[in-house]
C-alpha cells in the first residue's frame, strides 16, 4: 500500500519536470512546472504589508518534545515562510531558503480554495444564481455523465458522487493533459459512483468542474475572470501564473504559481471578511459560507479544510497551507518543494505562532 502514493508522486513530478512552458515564462525555481500556463497580472493597488520589529519566541510541545519554530522549518525542509499580522499588515516572519520573496511558489491545490472565491464572487455578481443549481444548468456538456444531478454545492463540498480515487486518478489526469486530451473531455467520462451529498471523497477534477462553470456561467475565460474579479481587486503585489491543460483549459484544482507574499493576501482577504482596499471583494456572506463545517465532513467547507476556534487552511500537496486564525487574526504560509519530518506538528506550529503574534500585539500597545 505504501507504493501508491510514492508512485504517484514520482509520476507527478516526472510530468512536470519535463514540461516545456508556453505562452508564459517559466515559474523561477524551485517551483515545479506544468505545460501550460496562463499569466494573471496585479493591478494598480497592492495590499502593503510591513515588516515589524516584533520579535517571536515560538515554542510549543509535541510528542514529548518541546519545540520551536526554528525547529519545525528546519524539519519540515520550509522553502517559504510568511507569518503576517492581518491586524496590522505586519509580516513578523519572512522566511525563504533557495527561493526570495519574488520567487512564484507551486500552490498544487491551494487552488481549490481560490476556485471556491470566484465561484462565491459569480454567485454575487448574478452569472449564478444559486450554489444548489445543478452544474449542467451551466455545464450542459456534462449531461449523462456522473456529474449529472450534482449541485455546486456538492462539488463544493467534495461529495459529488462521482467515482475517483486521488491517488490514483490525479497522475492519470496530468498524464492525459500533457498529451493533449482535454479536461472538459475527461470530466464527462467520470460515473456515478453514489448519492451526491452523501458522502465526502476528495476529488480534484470537481474543483476543475466548478472552474469550467466560473468560464461557462460568466462568459469570461476563468484566469481573465480570477485576475479582473480576485487577483487585482485583492491588491495581490506580483503576477501570478495559472496552470491549464494543453487546450487552454484552466485547471482550477492545482497549479497557481504566485509568491508567499500574494498567498498571504489571500489569507488576509479571507480574515479580513473579503474585503480589501475598502471594497468588498468577495461576498461576506460566502467567506462565512465556505468557512463552515458541511453536511458530509465536519472537517472541510466550501473548498477550504477547517481546525480548531474557527481556523481554516488552503491546503496542498507536499504541505504548502495558507493558514488563517480569525482568533488570533493571524495568516501563516508554508511553501515546499519536498515535505520532510512529522507532517502532524504543522498546526501545533502553526497554533503556537498565531497565539505568539497576538501576544506580541498586546504586548506593543
Amino acid at each position: 500500500m505504501r507504493k501508491v502514493p510514492f508512485l504517484a508522486f514520482l509520476t507527478a513530478i516526472l510530468l512536470t519536470l519535463t514540461a516545456t512552458p508556453a505562452r508564459a515564462e517559466p515559474a523561477p525555481y524551485p517551483n515545479i512546472e506544468f505545460p501550460n500556463f496562463d499569466l494573471v497580472k496585479p493591478g494598480g493597488q497592492t495590499v502593503e504589508l510591513r515588516t515589524s520589529s516584533r520579535k517571536l519566541q515560538v515554542s510549543y510541545t509535541y510528542d514529548g518534545r518541546t519545540r520551536t519554530l526554528e525547529n519545525f522549518l528546519s524539519s519540515s525542509s520550509t522553502q517559504g515562510f510568511v507569518v503576517l499580522d492581518g491586524q496590522t499588515q505586519e509580516l513578523l516572519v519572512e522566511r525563504y531558503h533557495l527561493a526570495d520573496r519574488n520567487t512564484r511558489f507551486q500552490s498544487w491545490s491551494m487552488a481549490k480554495s481560490f476556485t471556491s472565491a470566484a465561484i462565491g464572487i459569480a454567485i454575487g455578481e448574478g452569472h449564478i444564481r444559486s450554489v444548489d443549481d445543478p452544474v449542467t444548468k451551466y455545464i450542459p456538456e456534462l449531461a449523462g455523465s456522473g456529474y449529472a444531478g450534482v449541485s455546486l454545492r456538492h462539488l463544493l463540498w467534495m461529495s459529488s458522487g462521482v467515482t475517483w480515487d486521488e491517488t490514483l486518478d490525479v497522475p492519470g489526469v496530468h498524464v492525459g493533459a500533457s498529451i493533449g486530451v482535454p479536461l472538459p473531455r475527461m470530466a464527462a467520462q467520470r460515473v456515478r459512483g453514489w448519492e451526491p451529498g452523501t458522502r465526502f471523497n476528495y476529488t480534484s477534477m470537481n474543483s476543475f468542474v466548478l472552474a469550467w462553470a466560473v468560464t461557462k456561467a460568466t462568459g469570461v475565460p476563468y484566469e481573465r475572470y480570477v485576475e479582473r474579479k480576485l487577483w487585482q481587486p485583492a491588491g495581490m503585489g506580483s503576477a501570478a501564473y495559472l496552470g491549464n491543460d494543453s487546450k487552454g483549459n484552466s485547471m482550477g484544482y492545482c497549479c497557481y504559481y504566485a509568491t508567499a507574499r500574494d498567498f498571504a493576501r489571500f489569507g488576509l482577504l479571507y480574515l479580513n471578511g473579503g474585503q480589501a482596499l475598502g471594497r468588498q471583494v468577495v461576498p461576506r456572506s460566502w467567506v462565512e459560507a465556505s468557512t463552515r463545517p458541511s453536511a458530509p465532513s465536519p472537517g472541510y467547507g466550501l473548498h477550504w479544510w477547517l481546525g480548531e476556534d474557527g481556523e481554516f487552511m488552503a491546503q496542498g500537496f507536499l504541505g504548502q497551507t495558507i493558514y488563517v486564525s480569525p482568533r488570533h487574526k493571524v495568516v501563516i504560509v508554508k511553501s515546499t518543494l519536498i515535505t520532510t519530518g512529522d507532517a502532524g506538528e504543522t498546526m501545533p506550529a502553526f497554533r503556537a505562532t498565531a497565539a505568539e503574534v497576538a501576544r506580541t500585539r498586546a504586548a506593543a500597545r
